[in-house]
């Protein structure tokens, strides 16, 4: 019995002792979990540390002379540790003292609260411990540059607790110009443009920081341990931003004049080949036009364009020169089933030189031409255009250029028709870059330029990659072939389809085209032409190739090339002359001087000065505060002195609206203008008396 009570008070005195070690465990469970919960929780949150990515901070996009054309901007995201050391320093001294200052220095920035409202949310994320406590995001530079100097936030990190988080933001500060050329850097490789382009050098080197998490499954960086990145490196372009917006302005003017669907204008420095504009316009659903996508690109049928490829194949094999006769048919022509039409009628005579077919660019005379010389060996006419390159891509420094198409005899889709059909545009696929580089070889001289946009890569305003001019051919053919080309292109803006654009200060050398082209399903019944035009200036010493192409609305009323695409050509040209013209020495006058200059009533003194800088001699004298009508004789000009009487309404005829309105007013009169230019008629004749508040109704013209 004795022993049974023995192992029965072990027994139970094992039980007590599980018992109370249970009871233990079970206490220690809460102990940790509601006492102590918070810091093991923090303490298990500070084990997870990770690295993300810093991105490098993109390179600029430069325009030739050294403007922006596209470039990032950094933004922040501001938050708060209020953990940090010096706001937990005697009880918060520094946080409280600094509260109210703070938070309307923030109200007064962003004006979204009032101090009211930015003291207690600051109160709360002190409160809670916050070490990563949300401020503002996005903040720019300028207000990030702003609030670093704010109470509290300039005592620094770790005692003001700001944490400025940067990021970028790319942006086309001329928007629209060159947009599409430019691009935008994507994800996913979805970029466009010279940010694809020369991504490599503009994206620099990502860097990295270590991260630790911490309440809240938020993190905060680990001082110390970031890798900075490497900043994107520099691109500078060919282009040039008053040109750009020259040509961009041009092609947008009749995109919305004739409510055309797309177009572009390319603008070639004709001795290097450069890319000095470039403009590309979509018409969008609201009826506005953006650079939406890069048409100078894209492949499709050119047109009449394409006519020099196809008489510079004739002349260079010798089959015929420029005066050599061909008969246009009355603009029509039968090839088998089908029939070749002139898109204009050529009225006068049927047989002409094939200079003057080109001129008034006849289809038939160019479709004639291929079948006569090379219907028994089509393949000849061909190779002819691949040594043109009409078949390779012009290898531009942009992603996405549309590959050309220049059919064989042994193509599945040759026919009978395609050799006459091909010498006037059709048939054929080839960009409108494709057509520029053609047409700027022959303004060179023959030599072939790649076209390219890049001048050099920089880095911090160093050049570690330069890029030069590139022949693709010494010369497009032999010389005799290429003086008669010249001739053609030269006699299209005298005595050919672009004759009404012509200019009296210079001479441009151009061709015509208007091609019908298909939509879709619905083929040509829509009667969609495209409208382009191809040339250089000035003819004598080109400096620039310009090559516009515009795809015009269905049922379009003005559809001509020489009508819709050359006004564009004449706006870039003229303008540009005009600057070139500023720059460089007074115009020498290789025309008669009464078209040369705008006759206008005016100061002698003032003429005095126009004809000094003109450098054009004066037929007598002129007193300076005379007002003069000139006129022309022998190539000099003469001044005939207008008598203006005190008391009498000035005679103003033939004076510029500058002019009259100063003479006018001076006198008493009250002016009311119509139309512009210079003045046509005045309602008072010059001499009546003037009345007491008589008013005078000019009209200018």
């Amino acid at each position: 019995m004795d022993v049974k009570k023995d192992i029965l008070w072990r027994v139970y005195l094992c039980l007590i002792g599980m018992a109370l070690f249970g009871v233990a465990i079970l206490v220690k469970v809460f102990y940790i979990q509601n006492v102590k919960g918070s810091y093991w929780r923090n303490m298990a949150d500070s084990l997870h540390t990770g690295y993300v990515a810093l991105d490098a901070e993109r390179g600029t996009i430069y325009s030739e002379e050294g403007r922006m054309l596209s470039t990032s901007i950094p933004y922040f995201d501001i938050r708060i540790d209020f953990a940090a050391d010096g706001l937990r320093d005697k009880k918060g001294k520094v946080f409280r003292e600094n509260l109210d200052s703070l938070s309307l220095s923030l109200s007064q920035m962003f004006g979204d609260r009032s101090k009211a409202g930015y003291a207690q949310m600051l109160q709360e994320g002190y409160k809670s411990k916050d070490r990563y406590f949300l401020l503002k995001r996005n903040v720019p530079f300028n207000q990030y540059q702003q609030m670093r100097a704010f109470p509290m936030f300039r005592l620094g990190k770790n005692k003001g607790g700001m944490i400025a988080e940067s990021k970028s933001k790319r942006i086309n500060p001329f928007k629209l110009l060159a947009n599409r050329t430019i691009g935008l850097p994507r994800e996913n490789s979805q970029s466009v443009g010279l940010e694809r382009t020369y991504n490599e050098y503009l994206k620099g080197v990502t860097g990295k920081r270590l991260m630790r998490r911490i309440a809240g499954g938020t993190y905060v960086p680990v001082e110390g341990y970031d890798i900075e990145p490497e900043n994107g490196r520099d691109v500078v372009t060919t282009l040039d931003v008053n040109m750009q917006d020259i040509v961009e302005t041009a092609l947008m003017n009749m995109m919305v004049q004739n409510e055309a669907v797309h177009g572009t204008c390319i603008l070639m420095e004709v001795k290097t080949g450069k890319i000095k504009a470039i403009a590309n316009l979509g018409r969008q659903t609201d009826g506005s036009y953006w650079e939406d996508m890069n048409y100078a690109l894209q492949v499709g049928e050119p047109g009449s364009t394409f006519k020099l490829a196809t008489v510079i194949s004739v002349l260079e094999d010798k089959y015929a020169t420029m005066n050599t006769m061909v008969n246009m048919d009355g603009g029509r022509w039968q090839v088998g089933r089908r029939t070749v039409f002139d898109s204009e009628p050529h009225p006068g005579p049927q047989n002409v030189t094939i200079k003057h077919a080109f001129e008034l660019s006849s289809n038939v005379a160019m479709a004639k031409l291929a079948v006569q010389h090379y219907g028994r060996q089509p393949n000849k006419f061909v190779a002819n255009l691949k040594k043109l390159r009409m078949d390779q891509n012009t290898g531009i420094d942009l992603v996405g250029e549309g590959h050309p198409v220049v059919k064989t005899t042994s193509s599945k889709t040759w026919s009978n028709t395609s050799l006459p059909w091909m010498a006037f545009g059709y048939e054929v696929l080839v960009s409108p870059l494709q057509t520029c580089m053609l047409y700027n070889a022959v303004a060179n001289n023959g030599k072939m330029m790649k076209p390219y946009l890049v001048n050099s890569i920089q880095e911090y305003g160093q050049v570690v990659k330069q890029f030069e001019p590139t022949v693709l051919l010494d010369s497009i053919c032999t010389n005799s072939t290429l003086k008669q080309v010249q001739s053609m292109l030269e006699g299209v803006a005298i005595d050919g389809t672009a004759r009404k654009l012509a200019n009296p200060y210079y001479s441009f050398a151009a061709k015509t085209g208007t091609a019908l082209v298909a939509n879709g399903n619905r083929g040509y019944a829509d009667k969609i032409y495209q409208s382009s035009f191809a040339g250089y200036f000035p003819a004598n010493d080109p400096q620039y190739t310009c090559v516009v192409v515009i795809r015009n609305k269905p049922h379009a009323l003005r559809f001509y090339g020489a009508n819709v695409a050359g006004p564009v050509f004449r706006e870039v040209a003229d303008k540009l002359y005009a600057i070139a013209v500023e720059k460089q020495k007074p115009m020498q006058a290789n025309v008669q001087l009464d078209t040369l200059l705008a006759l206008k009533n005016g100061k002698g003194g003032e003429w005095k000065q126009i004809l000094k800088t003109l450098q054009m001699p004066i037929n007598g004298t002129i007193a300076n505060n005379s007002w003069v009508s000139p006129s022309v004789s022998n190539r000099k000009v003469s001044f005939q002195q207008l008598s203006q009487a005190k008391g009498a309404v000035p005679n103003v005829t033939g004076m510029g609206l500058k002019d009259a309105l100063y003479l006018l007013e001076n006198a008493g009169l009250r002016v009311v203008v119509k139309g512009a230019g210079k003045v046509k008629t005045q309602s008072l004749p010059g001499g009546t008396k003037i009345g007491n508040e008589q008013t005078i109704v000019i009209e200018l013209s």
